[in-house]
């Protein structure tokens, strides 16, 4: 009887024009994380001077910095929440969220609103970056290379991009709703996304495991103690060095945390701090060195620099994600040296009344971290990258921390407008130095602990018993035939071959050739036999 064949549903071999859906994510990424990473810096204290006089500064000053702590609370819970719902449908939620914060910034008038607007913001960025990274994990490979090229320059040009729209500003309301066609945009995005997969057929979007949702909800610790930290020294005016040693005893929880689960997703996660503590808050600095009115050529003169090291990083990573997908053992500390060396230029280059000169540094950063998250990600689930990022935007905030200590300790009692610059550029030199540090420490921590690991996996293999594990742990070569290796758990099977050989050509052994070639050859099939079905009547 006929087997008919199975006929295969056209949706359960993926979208129908696939490009289609690759472009409009491709777009969507390039529009909304450079959005959702924009809620990062505050930037009230640049109009202190158009705030109203019945409004407290300083407290309004502390609310505007609840977004970061928001977005850091938010990233590792949406990450879980990916398992329930689609990327795409959160993508929309975050980028909604975006939405009514810049419709509601027109009309905070208060602290407590300030606040609010601040919060929301906060929270729907940080379910937009985790979704946006779900939604290109499984597509082609390019797009993942394009989340993480744009990630870097985002944390690159964040500090820039959140003070261009307050130049000759007469209003404080637009450090609240900075770009709001850009949202919109954005948002129109996410809706055509989610049109062209209902039309062409929707891709399989990642999701955390069921064992990785405890693993990112512990995330969720030290993002709330890092927060708990920077609201206190905000609020009860701490001195230099407690907040220090505090932002130091942050960054080492969250190396700690890193160290936690899988040793193939421990790469990842020491990567995304070491990016996290050292990019935004080197550039941030930078930039306001670099500002006019420090003797810098401005904003303007620095867009150049900033569009070279973004269109570099972006190559860079898309090379690593194509023809480098196993490198990075590597690749990751080559990226993360590379951010070293950029740190070193910021010490010999900054501050300087040539913008162009800035390109080194800044290529150097953004290009290094695009290497080392590229390759730091090749081969890790969604669930590890996840967690990888929210221990990343808990490392900002750390390493704000760790810079606004040094620049508390370096402008204590200035008395004049050019020992504030003195103390403002010493204090980028002195950070430059610990960011460095703070790198070089990560990439051996990683080295050391890759190692143990390896020792231990050896050892394990050792007690097996099993010779080809020892000599593959020793870097030695194995003597075994290929006929004698053993195969594990599974026996070797062998199956015999007649002399006609295996497709039934008439072939003869070494003894049988005279033998053959006297009694002729042998049959390749052998006769049918007789069957008891032919003396049956018919």
């Amino acid at each position: 009887m006929a087997v008919p064949p199975i006929q295969r549903s056209p949706s359960a071999a993926g979208p129908r024009l696939p490009w289609v859906l690759d472009v409009v994510l491709g777009l969507l990424i390039v529009a909304a994380l450079p959005l959702a990473i924009l809620t990062i810096p505050n930037t009230l204290s640049v109009v202190a001077r158009l705030l109203p006089g019945d409004i407290d500064q300083v407290a309004l000053l502390r609310t505007h910095g609840l977004a970061l702590p928001a977005l850091m609370l938010t990233v590792p819970l949406a990450g879980a929440a990916l398992r329930r719902f689609k990327a795409v449908h959160l993508i929309l939620a975050g980028l909604v969220l975006i939405a009514a914060s810049d419709a509601a910034a027109g009309y905070a008038g208060s602290e407590f609103l300030v606040g609010v607007v601040r919060v929301l913001r906060g929270v729907g960025a940080g379910i937009v970056l985790p979704a946006t990274l779900a939604a290109v994990w499984d597509r082609v490979p390019a797009l993942r290379a394009l989340w993480v090229g744009v990630f870097s320059l985002s944390l690159l040009v964040a500090q820039a991009l959140a003070l261009w729209p307050l130049d000759g500003v007469s209003d404080w309301k637009v450090t609240l709703q900075p770009y709001p066609m850009v949202t919109g945009v954005a948002l129109g995005l996410a809706a055509a996304y989610l049109v062209v997969g209902m039309v062409f057929g929707r891709a399989v979007e990642a999701g955390p495991q069921v064992g990785e949702r405890p693993r990112l909800l512990l995330a969720v610790l030290p993002a709330g103690g890092i927060a708990v930290v920077a609201i206190s020294t905000a609020t009860e005016g701490w001195r230099a060095v407690p907040v220090f040693l505090l932002a130091g005893l942050a960054v080492v929880g969250l190396l700690a945390l890193a160290s936690f689960g899988a040793p193939e997703s421990r790469t990842p996660a020491y990567v995304m701090v070491a990016v996290g503590v050292v990019l935004l808050p080197s550039a941030a600095q930078v930039t306001l060195v670099e500002m006019g009115g420090l003797g810098g050529p401005g904003l303007r003169g620095l867009w150049v620099p900033y569009g070279v090291a973004g269109v570099l990083a972006v190559g860079a990573s898309v090379l690593v994600r194509r023809y480098a997908p196993a490198a990075g053992r590597w690749l990751a500390p080559l990226g993360l040296l590379s951010m070293v060396a950029g740190l070193c230029s910021v010490r010999l280059l900054v501050p300087s009344a040539d913008g162009l000169v800035l390109v080194v540094p800044f290529v150097l950063l953004a290009v290094g971290a695009a290497v080392a998250l590229t390759s730091a990600l090749q081969e890790v689930e969604i669930g590890a990258a996840v967690f990888g990022l929210s221990l990343c935007v808990a490392g900002v905030l750390a390493g704000f921390l760790l810079g606004t200590g040094v620049q508390m300790a370096m402008l204590d009692g200035v008395r004049s407008a050019q020992e504030l610059v003195d103390g403002f550029v010493g204090a980028l030199h002195w950070w430059a130095l610990i960011g460095g540090f703070v790198v070089v420490g990560t990439i051996v921590l990683a080295a050391v602990l890759a190692r143990r690991s390896g020792e231990e996996a050896c050892g394990a293999r050792a007690d097996d018993g099993r010779p080809e594990a020892v000599s593959a742990c020793d870097g030695g070569t194995l003597d075994l035939a290929d006929e004698d290796r053993t195969t594990g758990a599974i026996p070797r099977v062998v199956v015999p071959v007649p002399p006609s050989g295996a497709f039934g050509q008439a072939r003869s052994l070494p003894e049988e050739e005279g033998t053959a070639d006297q009694g002729g050859t042998v049959p390749a099939v052998p006769p049918q036999a007789h069957s008891p079905e032919d003396d049956a009547p018919s």
